[in-house]
């Protein structure tokens, strides 16, 4: 188990990448016109040309820093190259980024019951979503054997 959960986590700093260039939604104004692709780092560029740096700045960390550096740093723990007592920070971190996918979520909702133009997911989309889905499980089951092996030291 403790090398599926290695090789899964590794896997994460390949996916995760991907997932920020992937299309989340396609969107456009008109029905007859084709739709633009939007991706997390296409919308932190629009973000950033806009002048929103705050918003910006919440995304980058919400989508790209917190998932990293908790994948970091579970791959850190799995290889014993940092101690099981960051285990309870990175499960933050991953809730963090999960609010991500709701914000995205929301906005989708937003968009279609507007009205305004077109909105579809995109597989960028349940990319993202399953990558920190699979980074929680990681995380909850590093800490279960965390735990497991306190057990039968002690």
């Amino acid at each position: 188990m403790h090398r599926a959960l290695i090789a899964a986590n590794l896997c994460l700093l390949v996916l995760f990448p991907v997932s920020w260039i992937a299309p989340l939604m396609r969107a456009g104004l008109l029905p007859f016109f084709n739709l633009s692709e939007i991706s997390i780092l296409s919308a932190l560029g629009s973000l950033w040309s806009d002048s929103e740096y705050a918003l910006a700045a919440l995304v980058a960390i919400f989508a790209l820093i917190a998932p990293m550096l908790k994948t970091i740093c579970l791959a850190l723990i799995h290889l014993s190259r940092a101690p099981t007592r960051l285990l309870p920070a990175l499960e933050i971190a991953g809730k963090l980024a999960m609010a991500d996918v709701f914000l995205i979520a929301v906005y989708i909702t937003l968009a279609k019951g507007l009205s305004i133009g077109r909105v579809e997911t995109a597989w960028g989309l349940w990319l993202f979503t399953a990558c920190v889905l699979a980074s929680l499980v990681i995380s909850l089951l590093t800490t279960r054997a965390a735990h497991a092996n306190k057990a039968t030291r002690a």
